[in-house]
């Protein structure tokens, strides 16, 4: 290259002298001469010129698209076009892998939501393992209290008939003289020691005669409120039971109509006292009250029972649903398997309750029947004429 540079710059010089140099008037060589050197040196010039951009084009060929020459443009775009579907090739199986652990992640993370979803529908809610508990304990005291009723009735019925062990077996006195020894007993009052009838208050001062003793409270203690509330329903509905019919009273004509009417009215009374015994036997103390239970009556601002009635626990149940702020706390974060679960639970509690009802509502339709024969056999007597009895000679 540089041979060639020497090479133009010589031509060029002697083009130059020849140019500005002026004709001598002899000179040495002719015109001839002067345009055959002239042509001689176009031609080497040429050729120079041809030699030297065929160098130029076939050095920028390699420089640039060879594909032979490791530092050629091509030569170097072919290496990075390769290495960069390289790069793209491993960018996808790259995606490839972490779409792949994507997708298991997610089966797995799908898995435990539907495994926790089933778990969470098939568990037992700590609300619904409560209402259980007191469920159970509300039919153990519906039990008690059919037994505690069956208790009463056993004692009031004979006493009502005047059975034989009974006061009013001698006579009525004696009946009204037992009812006041009773009420002297347990239920003596300030005016009552006044009179001098009794030393000092009773505990319980006029209980018998009070609505307070049957009504007063869900559970009955057991220290005398029980026996308050069975003595209340006596005062209210039989406080003195008729003297018996004995001997010839039953063996006359006479003496068997009135032990007629005395059945009936022994049926009354028997109907009457199974519906306040009935009532009392409610509040009878009969089941032990669970934790749960102790608390939700300790929110309600009452002193927690270690033993409670059926219409006690029944209560407490009911409620526990309405005011609890840990059971609707609770029922907010449940699901909606737990949701149903409580649903069906009140529906069967309220279905109890009906039966409840129902049966409570059978005892006062059978008074109001009572009711209706009486007046009815009252209205029959007072519509009748009295007709006088034949006399039969013997």
């Amino acid at each position: 290259m540089r041979r060639l540079q020497m090479v133009i710059i010589g031509v060029a010089s002697c083009v130059c002298v020849l140019a500005v140099t002026p004709r001598p008037a002899y000179a040495l060589f002719s015109d001839a001469a002067v345009v055959a050197a002239i042509k001689l040196l176009q031609a080497f010039t040429g050729n120079a010129l041809n030699t030297m951009t065929k160098n130029l084009t076939d050095s920028i060929d390699s420089n640039l698209s060879s594909l032979t020459n490791p530092n050629s443009v091509a030569s170097l775009l072919t290496k990075g076009f390769t290495q960069v579907a390289n790069y793209a090739k491993a960018q996808v199986g790259a995606q490839s892998q972490l779409m792949d652990a994507q997708d298991a992640a997610m089966a797995g993370f799908l898995r435990r939501q539907q495994e926790t979803g089933i778990r969470d529908e098939h568990m037992m809610n700590p609300e619904f393992c409560a209402g259980l508990d007191a469920q159970q304990s509300t039919v153990a005291a519906s039990k008690a209290a059919r037994s505690a009723v069956y208790a009463i009735a056993t004692v009031s019925d004979p006493r009502g008939e005047a059975g034989q062990g009974t006061p009013s077996y001698y006579g009525k006195s004696q009946g009204t003289d037992a009812n006041m020894s009773l009420h002297l007993k347990r239920y003596c009052s300030s005016d009552d020691v006044a009179q001098g009838l009794c030393s000092s208050v009773s505990r319980l001062p006029n209980a018998d005669q009070r609505a307070a003793s049957l009504f007063g409270a869900d559970t009955l203690s057991a220290d005398g409120a029980v026996d308050a509330a069975n003595d209340y329903a006596t005062t209210l509905i039989q406080p003195v039971a008729p003297a018996a019919l004995r001997g010839e009273q039953l063996s006359s004509l006479r003496g068997r109509e009135a032990a007629t009417r005395r059945r009936s009215y022994n049926s009354r009374m028997s109907l009457a006292r199974w519906v306040t015994g009935y009532v009392t036997s409610l509040g009878v103390p009969s089941v032990t009250l669970t934790r749960d239970q102790k608390a939700e009556m300790t929110a309600e601002g009452l002193t927690p029972l270690d033993k409670a009635s059926w219409l006690q626990a029944m209560a407490l149940e009911v409620n526990r649903r309405v005011s609890s702020v840990s059971w609707n706390a609770s029922l907010q974060a449940m699901p909606p398997a737990s949701v149903m679960r409580e649903v069906a639970t009140e529906m069967a509690q309220a279905n109890y309750l009906a039966l409840q009802n129902y049966r409570l509502s059978l005892y006062l339709a059978t008074m109001g029947a009572t009711r209706v024969a009486q007046e009815e056999e009252v209205a029959f007597k007072d519509g009748l004429t009295p007709m006088p009895s034949p006399t039969i000679n013997p």
